[in-house]
């Protein structure tokens, strides 16, 4: 087979967001037959790494080519042309926020179960946790470790399940609260993104503080976000400050990857039955009247707050490998998936332009 050969096999291949076959998309960058016709190297315009559905037209292309080649040698890339990455954060493939309207949402919690379900998929990970009035994360993953410095004053972030780590709570004191005005935290998060030796990484994920102030407007300036997501609560007052975040990305031209509805609902163990404390349906209600994709609910649960104080996940409870279930865990892997699908999806849009 020769290179039009392979590209004709590959209509076959169907991207399950964008309604088209792979090479009606664009999204097959190069093809290359080797000499001796046992190999081929293809390059496709895939962003996402492990998300499900890009594994998913992985694997399609391999099934395509198995017959013909002994060896399909896969490789993903999306034009440097199409984005500013490189600009800044230069080893980070993709930036996502993780906000919220108003406080007490779980915003935080979200955030870290994002990036820990990612680590969990394979990915290389990053959470920066932005919140720097109110910097709970250090705590959440129980990262004892302080960042290092290097000799050129550069710092080396801890990890902790795999994830590189950075937050406001290593720089102060446990106790000490954090008064700073708009340009002070506009320095403080610059130099915590430059100065941070974060290396390769196929998602960063960043905790913002609630609210639409100077520390969300500071990222949306500066940073080269693929897009974020929105976390509510299904009250109404909770879905109304969320409203006011999706606006203000809508104005600063950023995707929005979907909303995340938390606290769905709480699961009586004693009675078996379903108590909504705070109301049902509104994340999924606000998606639908945005127009946005609706990421999934988490249940209120006792374990998403025993995870968050005593530093493990809830998202890596459970599971296949460890033979239980766990409905909340399985809720965090959802949203988890979720997002990184969104990710591939916005950035072969990058190429398809659809």
């Amino acid at each position: 087979m020769n290179e039009a050969d392979v590209r004709e096999r590959l209509r076959a291949v169907e991207d399950p967001d964008l309604g088209d076959d792979i090479v009606s998309l664009g999204l097959v960058n190069a093809v290359e037959v080797s000499e001796d016709g046992d190999t081929v190297r293809i390059s496709l315009a895939l962003g996402a790494p492990y998300s499900p559905h890009e594994t998913t037209i992985a694997a399609r292309v391999r099934e395509e080519l198995a017959d013909e080649f002994a060896e399909v040698d896969l490789s993903a890339s999306i034009p440097s042309d199409l984005g500013t990455e490189e600009q800044v954060l230069p080893g980070v493939k993709n930036v996502i926020a993780v906000a919220s309207g108003k406080g007490g949402v779980g915003k935080s919690t979200v955030a870290v179960n994002l990036a820990a379900g990612l680590s969990a998929l394979g990915a290389r990970v990053g959470l920066f946790d932005a919140d720097v009035y109110g910097p709970n994360v250090p705590r959440m993953v129980a990262a004892d470790e302080a960042p290092k410095a290097t000799a050129d004053e550069t710092i080396i972030p801890p990890e902790k399940y795999g994830v590189k780590l950075m937050s406001m709570a290593f720089l102060v004191g446990e106790d000490d609260p954090v008064i700073w005005r708009g340009p002070m935290v506009h320095k403080v998060l610059t130099q915590l993104t430059e100065d941070v030796q974060w290396g390769e990484l196929d998602y960063m994920v960043l905790d913002l503080p609630p609210g639409t102030g100077d520390t969300q407007l500071t990222v949306l300036q500066t940073l080269p976000l693929t897009g974020a997501v929105v976390v509510t609560t299904p009250q109404d007052v909770a879905v109304d400050d969320a409203r006011k975040a999706l606006q203000m990305f809508g104005k600063h031209e950023t995707n929005v990857l979907g909303i995340a509805e938390n606290m769905a609902g709480f699961r009586c163990p004693d009675c078996g039955s379903t108590h909504d404390i705070f109301g049902t349906g509104g994340g999924r209600a606000l998606a639908d009247e945005s127009n946005m994709p609706y990421l999934g609910g988490i249940p209120l649960d006792p374990q998403v707050r025993a995870g968050g104080d005593g530093g493990k996940p809830v998202v890596l409870e459970g599971g296949e490998e460890e033979g239980e279930e766990n409905e909340t865990a399985d809720a965090f892997r959802l949203l988890v998936e979720n997002v990184a699908n969104n990710v591939g999806v916005v950035k072969r849009r990058r190429v398809t332009g659809r």
